[in-house]
């Protein structure tokens, strides 16, 4: 699973012309489900980002979380970013989740942060969707549970 996070000053989504998710200060996470995804993914990652120490304080040093900032997130889903794009001029997408396994975990994945407290809006799952935010910063990250294997070697 992979999770693109972006500090925001505020960010929205519309499909068509209605904007079915916007947020105030916070993040902006866009979710690649790989085929390979499981419960654990989702738990790893929604608890890596809900205690990410990303927001400045006092200082404006990042030391604070989306937690201590009260802030939302907006969670997209994007299965564009589980794009193989190392062989030839076309990504490949045959390791990206189906359908299905995708969808059941960007919702696990959601639910999740809302468990911790935290308030969520989405998109729609598998929509075509705009997307608009205000960078912070910028602040943007790469999670990729997969790495958390790599950690523990």
């Amino acid at each position: 699973m992979i999770a693109v996070l972006q500090r925001v000053k505020k960010g929205s989504v519309r499909i068509s012309e209605e904007t079915v998710g916007s947020i105030a200060e916070g993040l902006v996470v866009f979710l690649g489900v790989f085929e390979t995804d499981t419960s654990q993914d989702v738990q790893f990652l929604t608890d890596k980002i809900c205690d990410f120490r990303i927001f400045n304080d006092d200082n404006q040093k990042m030391n604070l979380s989306i937690k201590d900032v009260s802030g939302q997130i907006l969670v997209i889903s994007q299965f564009t970013l589980c794009g193989d794009w190392l062989k030839g001029r076309r990504p490949s997408f045959i390791s990206a989740a189906c359908p299905e396994k995708g969808k059941a975990l960007y919702l696990d994945f959601i639910q999740h942060l809302r468990n911790k407290g935290i308030t969520v809006e989405t998109g729609k799952f598998g929509a075509m969707m705009n997307v608009e935010l205000i960078n912070d910063g910028p602040v943007t990250f790469v999670l990729d549970s997969e790495k958390k294997q790599l950690k523990q070697k």
